[in-house]
């Protein structure tokens, strides 16, 4: 699983995450960023928590509407409980994935439990976007829970990676993606190496805690970066000390997407037909949830990837 070099000039750029409050608590969006787009079908990164909230505090992600993505919610601690219009309600625990494909729309909300926001309790997790290949834009939608014992784990030389979606190193996830990707969750030990080959086009690693040092390369990497690394390179990541990170990547999509708000297409009058409906209110409900996140103003949100 070692190897001692990594290919020169292998990094290809570094991102610090823009951080913002989403009502008591800071989320770091390491994509889309002035810096970087997309990393294969990757289209958006939030690293959240840890935070913690006293007793009659939580969560209160309101009903809010996707399209033509995949949303990939993993928690590290704490736990959330997930509505969407479709009917699905599942509890989101530390070391599970909850995937939910929006494909021609979906309403979701993220809200802490009864129980938990009794008693309070701490946070701290990632979400992804996945933007879908074209001929799935406008797929129905659709919701899978996997649990932390259902994730493929590949240990050995002081390394364990827990394999969230996609394929790595001839292992398959169970979660099911339309596209050619990967998503793992790596933890080396202290002085251990991690080959990251380049099986897939485009690759990065976002560093959740410690320092890696990817060797041949000057200088290290602490938490709250994402690095993305040249096609074609092959890479080898030291561990400084205890370290963990996030390995995401894959094929590119054919075409470009345009994103607004939350909503992801290859056409931007798509989005517009989505905003609209939304303003009119004419996505489906979640049931037991009746709240929603008005249509931000134009002018609260950018457009990305103007033709």
């Amino acid at each position: 699983m070692t190897v001692q070099t990594s290919s020169p000039s292998a990094i290809e750029q570094i991102i610090l995450p823009n951080v913002r409050d989403i009502g008591g608590f800071d989320v770091r969006r390491a994509l889309p960023s002035a810096q970087w787009r997309m990393v294969g079908p990757f289209i958006f990164l939030d690293s959240f928590g840890p935070v913690v909230f006293g007793p009659g505090e939580g969560v209160d992600t309101r009903p809010h509407p996707h399209i033509g993505l995949s949303t990939i919610s993993y928690l590290l601690q704490g736990e959330m409980l997930h509505r969407d219009s479709a009917g699905h309600i599942q509890q989101l625990r530390a070391g599970e994935i909850n995937l939910m494909t929006a494909g021609r729309g979906i309403v979701h909300s993220e809200r802490s439990s009864d129980p938990v926001r009794a008693s309070g309790g701490r946070l701290k997790g990632f979400q992804a976007w996945v933007a879908l290949p074209e001929a799935h834009e406008e797929t129905d939608p659709g919701f899978q829970h996997l649990l932390a014992e259902r994730i493929p784990l590949i240990q050995g030389d002081g390394a364990s990676l827990s394999l969230l979606a996609g394929s790595l190193e001839g292992v398959q996830s169970p979660t099911q993606t339309v596209s050619d990707l990967f998503y793992a969750d790596l933890q080396l030990q202290a002085g251990a190496c991690y080959r990251l080959s380049a099986e897939h086009i485009e690759r990065a690693f976002y560093m959740v805690s410690g320092e890696v040092e990817v060797v041949g390369q000057p200088g290290r990497f602490g938490a709250d970066r994402l690095v993305v690394l040249r096609p074609d390179s092959e890479v080898v990541l030291r561990a400084v000390g205890p370290t963990r990170l996030l390995l995401l990547g894959g094929e590119p999509l054919e075409g470009r997407r345009h994103i607004y708000w939350n909503f992801v297409s290859s056409r931007p009058e798509r989005i517009l037909q989505a905003a609209e409906d939304w303003r009119a209110r004419r996505f489906p409900d979640v049931p037991g949830d009746d709240e929603f996140i008005p249509l931000p103003a134009d002018s609260q949100v950018r457009w990305r990837f103007k033709a």
